[in-house]
């Protein structure tokens, strides 16, 4: 990622740097430009006074040449000399300046470059903390995510004993009521069959039928007590294996009398 933000103390707002740059290439090509403007003036100034030197020469030699004409001629020398010496003087304070300028600009570039240099030493220094840390955390992550799958594992086992265990409960309740139910059963059954045994005499017969009426009933609620009491232990049996939470309890059975 690039930050954006200004580079305090040496930038007030996103681009000093660069701007500050930009203004000093600029006084480089103007420094190059002053330079070669220099040169060009020099010579041609020294073009002109040699000209004016040869002309000086001609008119030494010429006496026709009026003094007028010479005390002009010097005039005009002298004026151009003064220009020339003007132009070299400001050309010079100019690149005086622009030299001045130049250093301040590569003084300020030198600390920027070294400020620049500090900061990325920073840098290095926090992403390498960084990578640490992270490294030391995603080590840590492992670790955690070794031990949840082991606790879910764990977690995962128990719930199978204890499904186990709350299946077993049923199991032996369901077998404890059938077996008591079976045995009622089993009993009125035996009563049922000396009722019938003792009804085949003619004279038993009318007394001993509405009992054994009642022996029958009674056998049959039973039955359908015992079907009840299996269905909805084994209910309780499904709901447990399908992983559903329940209380554990007994099925209430009612308890039928006996005749």
């Amino acid at each position: 990622e690039t930050n954006t933000l200004p580079f305090q103390p040496f930038e007030n707002q996103e681009g000093d740097v660069l701007r500050v740059e930009k203004e000093h290439q600029v006084l480089k090509e103007q420094l190059k430009e002053a330079e070669e403007k220099f040169q060009q003036l020099q010579s041609r100034s020294l073009e002109e006074t040699g000209a004016l030197e040869e002309l000086l020469k001609k008119s030494v030699e010429e006496t026709e040449i009026s003094q007028n004409e010479l005390d002009w001629f010097h005039q005009d020398s002298e004026t151009q000399v003064k220009k020339w010496q003007q132009e070299k003087k400001e050309n010079r304070e100019n690149l005086k300046a622009l030299r001045s300028t130049a250093k301040k600009q590569a003084d300020t570039n030198e600390r920027y470059l070294k400020t620049i240099d500090d900061k990325e030493k920073q840098y290095n220094v926090y992403l390498n903390t960084f990578l640490d840390t992270s490294n030391k955390f995603a080590n840590e992550k492992v670790k955690l995510e070794e031990l949840i799958k082991k606790s879910q594992d764990d977690c995962q086992e128990c719930v199978k004993r204890a499904v186990k265990a709350e299946i077993s409960v049923f199991q032996n309740w369901k077998e404890t009521e059938l077996w008591k139910l079976n045995g009622t059963i089993a009993k009125a059954e035996t009563n049922l069959k000396r009722l019938k045994a003792l009804s085949s005499s003619a004279l038993a017969a009318p007394v001993l039928k509405s009992q054994m009426e009642t022996w029958e009933t009674f056998i049959t609620n039973v039955k359908k007590q015992l079907e009840k009491v299996e269905a909805e232990y084994e209910e309780k049996m499904e709901l447990v294996k399908s992983g559903a939470r329940i209380s554990l309890g007994k099925v209430e059975s009612v308890d039928i009398p006996s005749p």
